[in-house]
């Protein structure tokens, strides 16, 4: 599995429609094959600041089957200019897990 980590610097002022945008968003992207799931979080320091965490099975499911799909323009029209400036997107793969290592 595949985390995707994207930090995201919304416009102040603008986190309640973000909020709630991002409440419609997330059918797009759940609908895409090899989306596990996916967390949003609010950071309790800095009110416009947020950290999206997207669970994939492959990579290639969010580089090529999100991003290159009709879902992640609707996704990409509704959320894109919230942010500024505009997310680092990184992607991680689990090495250790509850003290164990992952056989890969």
């Amino acid at each position: 599995m595949i985390l995707e980590v994207a930090i995201l610097n919304v416009k102040k002022g603008e986190e309640e429609d973000f909020e709630r945008d991002f409440l419609t968003a997330g059918k797009y992207i759940s609908s895409i094959n090899g989306y596990v799931r996916h967390t949003l979080r609010k950071c309790l320091e800095q009110d416009n600041k947020y950290i999206l965490l997207v669970d994939w099975e492959t990579l290639e499911d969010h580089t090529v089957g999100f991003r290159q799909s009709a879902e992640y323009l609707e996704w990409k029209k509704l959320l894109h200019h919230y942010y500024d400036p505009f997310p680092i997107v990184e992607h991680y793969e689990t090495i250790i897990e509850s003290g164990s290592t992952i056989n890969n």
